[in-house]
């Protein structure tokens, strides 16, 4: 049986070994038409779907096709190759030392990738197959819910480079696990398992690895069959609880409850519940 420590000096080979183009994959699009979801696999195998540019343009372009495509409710965001992201493409930073390389590094991969996918305003679903490491962690945890193969690894280890996360991971890790787990994870580079990462609330499940994708479509029908606004305000204020005090979270909560009682889904809802039949959403 493999170990995680083995996987993990597996994955440390392969950093070393392979200096290439990141330009060397492509982003795959599978829509699911029946479940109303969209499925984003990044494949870029000889970099571990490391982030750059060429991996982080596509996710934000297809975004935002998505926002107001009314026959998508849900998106499921993975990695190929038992990969969901390895960070960013360490082989490369011997090429961006000193301050130069700082500031290509910055334009680059610091840019705020976060806003597009924080106020996507439909759910996404981090499903996690493998290594999540680094900024494929911040990705993930950008993401509305995380779905782990029981196989997972997550880490920051960006101290052993002499760096911090900075993509958001030490403002949002813990938001999730707490202050010293978060600490803990982020101060000596450690890596948790799947199980650990359900444990201490950063996954919201674990499945069995030849099972998470189908685990994970599941999942998202049950969310893709909802009302898009009651969804995207749902989701709005879940995120905002993160920024609010109590108070304000709740008065946020009553004005978007009282927005919607506007909507048509919710006269649809209301006449379907009583007629005990199922919904006809117009999403509107």
């Amino acid at each position: 049986m493999e170990t995680a420590s083995k996987r993990l000096g597996m994955l440390k080979n392969h950093i070393a070994s392979n200096r290439v183009d990141e330009s060397s994959g492509k982003m795959h699009v599978d829509i699911k038409k029946e479940t109303r979801t969209a499925i984003l696999t990044w494949d870029f195998p000889a970099t571990l779907n490391a982030l750059s540019i060429e991996t982080l343009t596509p996710l934000i372009e297809k975004l935002n096709e998505f926002e107001s495509d009314m026959d998508i409710g849900c998106v499921v965001l993975t990695g190929s190759n038992n990969t969901f992201s390895a960070g960013a493409n360490i082989s490369g930073f011997q090429d961006d030392f000193g301050y130069t390389g700082a500031v290509k590094f910055k334009s680059s991969l610091m840019k705020d990738w976060a806003r597009p996918i924080q106020e996507f305003s439909k759910p996404i679903i981090a499903c996690v197959n493998g290594y999540c490491f680094g900024g494929g962690l911040e990705v993930a945890m950008m993401c509305d819910i995380i779905v782990a193969s029981d196989k997972a690894l997550f880490g920051l280890p960006e101290i052993k480079l002499g760096l911090i996360p900075g993509a958001g991971g030490t403002q949002s890790l813990i938001r999730s696990v707490g202050k010293s787990k978060a600490m803990e994870m982020i101060l000596t580079g450690a890596t948790i398992s799947a199980e650990e990462a359900h444990r201490v609330s950063l996954a919201s499940r674990v499945v069995p690895h030849d099972k998470l994708m189908e685990e994970t479509l599941k999942l998202a029908k049950k969310i893709s069959k909802q009302s898009l606004p009651a969804v995207a305000s749902a989701k709005k204020c879940v995120r905002y609880a993160h920024e609010s005090t109590l108070s304000q979270g709740i008065d946020y909560e009553r004005a978007m409850f009282n927005a919607l009682t506007g909507t048509e889904d919710v006269v649809e809802g209301v006449t379907a519940f009583l007629s005990k039949r199922k919904p006809k959403w117009q999403h509107k």
